[in-house]
Order: C-alpha cells, then structure tokens, then sequence
C-alpha cells in the first residue's frame, strides 16, 4: 500500500569511495561465517567518494525534502539498546529540496576526519564508523549505509619491561616466570622461561592461555566479559627442581585488537596471560598477568599516512 501510494523505495542507492578498488578490505570481528569484510581507513585520512542514486522507474519523479550523506562514529551497548552514543558526526548536504527525474550521482567528500577509536566488535558492545545516505522523504526516509573499518597504530613504546612473576604456595612449590616484554604489537612472538624452584607436590600438566576482559559500564553498573582467546599445554608431566620450560607464543594466529582503555567512557577492553598448573588431585593454581597489545603501522601503508602513527602515540 505505502508503495502504492508514491512513499515507498522508489529508488536504489549505493556508495562508491573514491578509491574503491584499491583499498584494502578486512575482515568485521563478528561471529557470523563467512566474516564481512568492509574497506580499511585510518585516522585523519579522507573519505572521499560518490552517492549513485538509480530510480527503478526512469522517468517518474522521485519527491523529497532534500539529500544528505554522513561521516558516523557510533558506540552501541548490547544491554542498552535504546541508547546509541555517537562521538563522530560529520553531514554534507547534496541536495536540495526538489524532484529526480531520472537517475544521477552526488560527489562527497569529508576531508581528513578524526577517527580517534579503533573499530571493535564484541560480546556486549560494538564501535562502528559508517556512511549514512538519507532521501528525505513526507512519510517514509530513503536510507543507505555503508560501514567502514578503522585501525589506530601506535609507535614503539618507549619502555617495555619484562614481566617476571611468581606462583607459590608455603613449603610446597615456588614457580618463577619471566616473559621478553609487558607490551606486544598485533603479531609479535611471546617469549619467556618458567623455573620450577621448589616442587613438592604432583603437578599433571601446565597450561597458558590468552584472556581477554570486556568491560562495560562503570561504578555499581560494570559488567566484564571474560573470553579465552587461545589455550595451550606447556608441560604433561611432573617437573623436578631446577627445571625450566621455554615458552613460545605467537599472536599473529589469533583474532586480537590493540588493548582499549575507557573508550569514550564507554568500555574497556584487556588482555592477560593466565598460567595454570593442575595437580594430581585436579586442583588448579594460577597466575594472571595483563599485558598491552598494540597495532603496528603495517610496511604497506602510504607514505602520506605514516605520520598517523606518530599522531596516535602522542595521544596516548
């Protein structure tokens, strides 16, 4: 009936970037297979590119209020979603308040836009950055979006200290741990010893694993999400004294992002290393340590580009 009546989608809609086809594409974090791949920008790049507005009848006149596309930063909260915040909001109007009578293309441009958050997808929250085209229309809106993916790089930190910890129960066992480093990029190698300085009880095996903590929230209303990124056995067996057990781990076969500190005051998002030895007995005693993951600016990148990373850093 609305279609019947002039309101409905009369019309196809589709934005090209400027440079489409030669832009990197990369894989959404969702849990849905095959993954959506949407196209790379980083921080302070332009979006550039055409709105194509095609009438599914050539020659009848498409009515509306006016044409607008807009450049979209937005954090939505899986447990609130009634409220979405928005922290970028770039408009452009391409048209005024008129008839189509036949298909035509707008160009835009939003030039060197502040994208100042990584692009994240998890279990209770998600930041987004898209393109939204609006047909203003009397009863019914024509709207097209389409997403856009956006990495933040970092510089080499300045300090980067080894982590050395300890597990130890009184007069049963004392285990040292040492790993290369306490902040890694995306697909560094995790390096480190354990030492077994005193054992007296039967351990069965040994296991590492990756912990990421999703938090949202704050105050009384926190929320933290627990995820084990990956998990490995490091040891089956009993070890004696004196012992030591090298460890090896290499971040670039896991789905990880750079660790997010209070993201617009919305979420957080840390990854630990979590030791776990398991007796005879089954007990289970472990040591938790966080580290900071980081992305690196990728050899590919533009030569226009690569100040980004050093305009990231000085942020942080």
């Amino acid at each position: 009936m609305v279609s019947w009546l002039g309101y409905g989608n009369s019309a196809q809609v589709s934005i090209v970037l400027e440079d489409e086809e030669t832009r990197e594409k990369v894989p959404v974090l969702a849990d849905e297979e095959p993954k959506e791949t949407q196209h790379l920008f980083y921080d302070g790049e332009s979006v550039t590119g055409k709105v194509n507005i095609k009438l599914k009848q050539e020659g009848k006149k498409l009515e509306h209020q006016g044409i607008r596309i807009e450049f979209l930063g937005l954090i939505e909260i899986y447990y609130d979603r009634g409220n979405h915040y928005e922290f970028v909001k770039l408009d452009k109007d391409l048209a005024r308040p008129g008839d189509l009578s036949e298909s035509c293309s707008f160009p835009f441009e939003f030039l060197k836009v502040v994208k100042q958050y990584e692009s994240y997808s998890g279990r209770n929250v998600r930041l987004r950055y898209f393109l939204k085209v609006t047909i203003c229309r009397r009863l019914v809106d024509i709207i097209h979006e389409k997403g856009l993916v956006v990495h933040q790089l970092s510089s080499y930190p300045e300090t980067n200290s080894p982590l050395k910890m300890e597990v130890g129960i009184e007069d049963c066992l004392h285990i040292e741990f040492e790993y290369n480093r306490s902040k890694y990029h995306l697909n560094d190698v995790i390096v480190g010893k354990i030492y077994f300085i005193l054992v007296r009880i039967k351990i069965k095996h040994m296991e590492l694993s990756i912990i990421k903590r999703e938090t949202t929230g704050s105050g009384p209303n926190t929320y933290n999400e627990n995820e084990q990124i990956s998990r490995f056995e490091i040891m089956d067996g009993a070890p004696v004294r004196g012992e030591s057990i090298p460890i090896r781990l290499f971040l670039s076969a896991y789905d990880l992002t750079p660790t997010m500190k209070d993201v617009n005051k919305k979420f957080s998002v840390r990854y630990y290393l979590n030791l776990v030895l398991v007796d005879e007995e089954d007990r289970r005693y472990f040591k938790q340590q966080e580290i900071t993951l980081w992305r690196k600016s990728p050899t590919s990148l533009k030569p226009e580009n690569r100040g980004v990373a050093a305009l990231e850093n000085m942020r942080t």
